[in-house]
């Protein structure tokens, strides 16, 4: 077992950021994404289920769903692997959060708080160049001004980070360094700049996890890891059924070549037997598709 909590699990990333507790890692995570844009004091944990609103509905539950001092209302999730339509779903996700915000009676304005929807992703988004991350607002086509601020998503590919220890400058680099190696680290780094670090290491010692989350944060991880595996027999079913499929292409292409030389033979033994019978050079090349000087090569 490792020193720290691997943060891809499910619960092992709501320990660390979607607890009271730990409500102080997450503010500070955050302040380093928003950096210039805003400052977060405070937070408060919601309920992560937010339920149908009719009977046959489809509740959603949320990794960590919170609020701001200030009204904002904030999604952090994670996600392990692609999925059908992600982007319509994290779109969804942050929609219905807005939704919920109306109030019944004549007397709301539609006065709704922004909300933000962070989503670590250990893949790439589809259809989007490979970067870290990727920000997503509403503005205007043509000027690219900002439209709405209610509305903003964050999309941080994890795959795509390569920076060492040393190399990380922000607050950002240091925290998507720390959560994309935790499980890995011996000890927890950039203590000695920050002691938001410091009490990292103390939530994420999985020595130090009472007997009832040590046993749901290995249940969890035993999925991960489950997933891992199923993720890489798919790999190798695909890599193998590839490489057939290029067995088979590569034989077609073989004989293909193959045919291919042999009308070429055939052309020139039929041009040649042309011009020994006296045919001249300009009908040769009209019944052969042969050039002048291939014909006179012969």
């Amino acid at each position: 077992m490792s020193r720290f909590i691997n943060p891809y699990s499910d619960y092992g990333f709501k320990l660390l950021f979607g607890r009271e507790v730990s409500k102080d890692l997450l503010i500070d995570f955050l302040n380093g994404l928003l950096v210039g844009e805003r400052v977060i004091t405070d937070l408060t944990f919601l309920n992560n289920e937010q339920l149908p609103e009719y009977q046959e509905g489809r509740g959603i539950i949320y990794d960590v769903y919170c609020t701001t001092d200030t009204g904002e209302k904030i999604i952090v999730e994670m996600q392990n692997r692609s999925q059908i339509n992600f982007k319509d779903r994290a779109l969804f996700y942050l929609s219905k959060a807005i939704v919920s915000q109306g109030v019944a009676g004549s007397g709301w304005m539609f006065d709704i708080k922004a909300v933000y929807g962070v989503f670590f992703m250990n893949f790439l988004l589809d259809g989007e160049e490979p970067k870290l991350r990727t920000d997503v607002i509403l503005s205007d086509r043509d000027t690219g001004r900002l439209f709405s601020d209610k509305l903003r998503q964050i999309f941080i590919a994890l795959p795509v980070f390569e920076k060492d220890e040393e190399q990380c400058e922000t607050d950002f680099d240091r925290w998507i360094y720390v959560l994309k190696n935790m499980e890995k680290l011996e000890r927890m780094p950039f203590k000695a700049r920050k002691a938001v670090f410091e009490k990292l290491e103390e939530i994420a010692d999985v020595g130090a996890l009472s007997k009832h989350d040590r046993e749901l944060y290995e249940n969890s991880l035993d999925v991960y890891r489950t997933h891992l595996c199923v993720m890489e027999a798919a790999k190798l079913e695909g890599l193998e059924k590839g490489r057939k499929e290029g067995r088979e292409e590569g034989l077609e292409k073989g004989r293909e070549e193959g045919r291919e030389e042999g009308r070429e033979e055939a052309k020139l033994e039929f041009a040649a037997k042309l011009k020994s019978d006296g045919m001249s050079f300009d009908a040769i090349m009209k019944y052969t598709g042969l050039s002048l000087d291939e014909i006179k090569a012969l």
